[in-house]
């Protein structure tokens, strides 16, 4: 019986396969850089002790490190992407490893910085602005920096832990090697009884598998593996969030939440008040795992249930390119410069589109300033792909917005905003299609898309932020992470969330196990606040038409000229109160009904 194996890189035809020429036309342009990396932060540590001399001295060192920051993330950047394509070359390994080199060596070089900014005396840097103008541009950076003066060491102690970053990386290292290049996981017979590799990119196919047994094979297959190794990802997990308190402690911060969130701006209020409004809604979810055991016919409901469409009969393939015309018609609403920007994008080499072997799994948007966005997907032909592509075009055209209009300094939006950007796209699309679809299973279907963009998004999400929560607790209390304790907790959330009805197996015990995004701590919450506020974004530009629409450009084109908080309110909504998470929720109930009542009729 012949395997399904997953095509090589070289497989893979052009057209597919993003440009990543943009950036370097040859990899010897890349190692040019790397060395004029090397010089410019050697000429970047000439201005250690000097900062406060003169405005003009302390411009110029703004200036070189801004140019030193600039290039270093293009070299890295492009050493990080070229891995990403095949984690086995071990060309594009080692240029990672340099690259990571490199970065730690600018850290250091560039670690005097803030804390000789700290020691200007507030009049002399208000002189420094009057005299020098080119300073006016980085007031909103500087007065960043002060807001850090209570978390900031001194030079010496700045310069070590600018040193300490590459092992610190370690963890993250470690697990993401493990995760896309050692780790595979046992072949399983598909619907036609043919076997085929799990991978991380199949296994969500896999799992939408009408056949249960094909998606309670996949289920175990992978969740086996990952026992196997349950303490070594304990040991790796556990160590990352000891990096985490201690880089807090350090930093003389409370807690390693309060110095997540601090970057930011972002009061812990907002994270508390995320996980307790969802917690308090969490009986709408406990009726949509009814309604979906119901619409399955199944007398328990499995975890390895939950991603496959609930209507039978919608065979709903959709290749890439009838994706590409789909995300176009459901982001027209954002106007024609977005459009024809995205339009080229997706036809110029932006976009990564098939899984290969080797290829980090999952799907990112990222590039280098100065040069376009790009995307890596691991594209099936589903829906859910489609709503991939839609979300990454969010967050490709939020940086191409950000880097043309705004210097540097500001052209890097956060997260937090981030993930407003990706899911506006998404609402945008799944309302063309709820509008636009009339077969009464296919609207069923995307409702159910649409539940399940709630439930992974917003409870899971929160789920997985409270995890986060719980565990950083744990070891600055000094209790140690084990696999069983992990195991204890991670169960514990799994059966508050999901409720009464569904049976939590005890292979998603080691679901902890699987997610990248713990190796950074405390992000998944803005998925949740982003697809919160996206939804009050969508619901006022489809209201208002083209103020809203003006608004949000404006907002996609000030990077990261100021805080998260305040850029959303200027476009339009207010993350420091709970209402934007609560008027979400406030949705998904309404979803609910509605397919409860769409379903009856069948």
């Amino acid at each position: 019986m012949q395997t399904k194996k997953l095509p090589a890189r070289q497989e893979i035809p052009a057209e597919y396969k993003w440009r990543l020429e943009d950036i370097y036309a040859g990899d010897e342009l890349w190692e040019q850089d790397f060395q004029k990396a090397l010089q410019m932060a050697g000429e970047v540590e000439a201005y250690r002790g000097r900062l406060g001399e003169s405005a003009r001295t302390l411009l110029q060192a703004l200036q070189a490190r801004e140019s030193l920051s600039e290039l270093s993330e293009k070299v890295y950047t492009y050493a990080r992407m070229r891995r990403d394509e095949n984690n086995t070359n071990p060309t594009y390994q080692a240029y990672t490893d340099r690259a990571e080199s490199l970065s730690a060596r600018v850290q250091t070089a560039v670690s005097f910085f803030v804390p000789e900014i700290l020691q200007i005396p507030t009049e002399t840097l208000e002189h420094f602005r009057r005299e020098e103008p080119g300073l006016e541009l980085y007031r909103f950076a500087l007065e960043d920096i002060f807001r850090h003066k209570p978390h900031t060491l001194s030079a010496r102690e700045e310069q070590i832990m600018a040193q300490a970053e590459e092992v610190t990386l370690a963890a993250a290292n470690i697990f993401r090697m493990l995760n896309n290049a050692d780790f595979t996981f046992p072949p399983i017979k598909n619907e036609e009884g043919r076997e085929v590799e799990v991978t991380h990119g199949r296994y969500i196919r896999l799992m939408e598998s009408r056949d249960r047994r094909v998606r309670r094979d996949a289920f175990q297959s992978m969740y086996s593996t990952y026992r196997k190794f349950n303490n070594t990802l304990a040991a790796t997990l556990g160590a990352n969030v000891k990096k985490d308190t201690f880089y807090a402690r350090v930093r003389k911060h409370p807690s390693a939440l309060q110095a997540a969130l601090f970057a930011d701006n972002i009061p812990p209020e907002v994270y508390d008040n995320l996980i307790q409004t969802v917690r308090r809604n969490l009986q709408a979810m406990y009726r949509y795992v009814s309604l979906r055991k119901k619409l399955l016919g199944l007398d328990e409901l499995h975890m390895y249930d939950l991603y496959t469409p609930v209507v039978e009969n919608v065979r709903w393939a959709i290749p890439y390119p009838e994706a590409v015309e789909t995300v176009k018609r459901g982001l027209a609403p954002l106007g024609g410069e977005y459009l024809e920007t995205m339009s080229r994008g997706l036809a110029e080499g932006w976009v990564d589109v098939y899984e290969n072997k080797g290829k980090t799994s999952g799907a990112y948007s990222w590039g280098p300033y100065g040069v376009h966005p790009y995307i890596l997907m691991n594209y099936h032909d589903n829906l859910n792909n489609v709503f991939t592509l839609a979300h990454e075009m969010g967050h490709a055209m939020h940086s191409y917005f950000s880097f043309r209009e705004q210097p540097y300094i500001y052209a890097h939006y956060t997260i937090f905003t981030a993930e407003v950007a990706s899911t506006v796209n998404e609402s945008l699309l799944m309302d063309h299609l709820l509008n636009t679809v009339t077969d009464r299973d296919k609207k069923l279907y995307l409702l159910n898309h649409y539940l399940e963009q709630f439930r992974g998004t917003v409870f899971r999400q929160t789920m997985f932020a409270e995890f986060e929560k719980i565990i950083h607790e744990k070891v600055e209390s000094g209790e140690a992470l084990t696999a069983d304790l992990l195991c204890q907790i991670y169960r514990r959330l799994n059966v508050d969330y999901y409720g009464p009805e569904m049976v939590v197996d005890e292979e998603v015990d080691m679901e902890w196990a699987r997610i990248p995004h713990f190796y950074t701590a405390f992000y998944v919450y803005k998925y949740a606040t982003g697809f919160s506020a996206a939804a009050a974004l969508t619901r006022q530009m489809l209201k208002e038409g083209a103020p809203a629409v003006e608004r949000y450009l404006a907002f996609l084109k000030k990077g990261g000229s100021d805080y998260p908080l305040n850029l959303l309110k200027t476009a339009g909504v207010d993350m420091a109160t709970p209402q934007p998470v609560q008027e979400g929720l406030d949705v998904f109930a309404r979803l609910v009904d509605e397919m409860e009542e769409l379903a009856l009729k069948r």
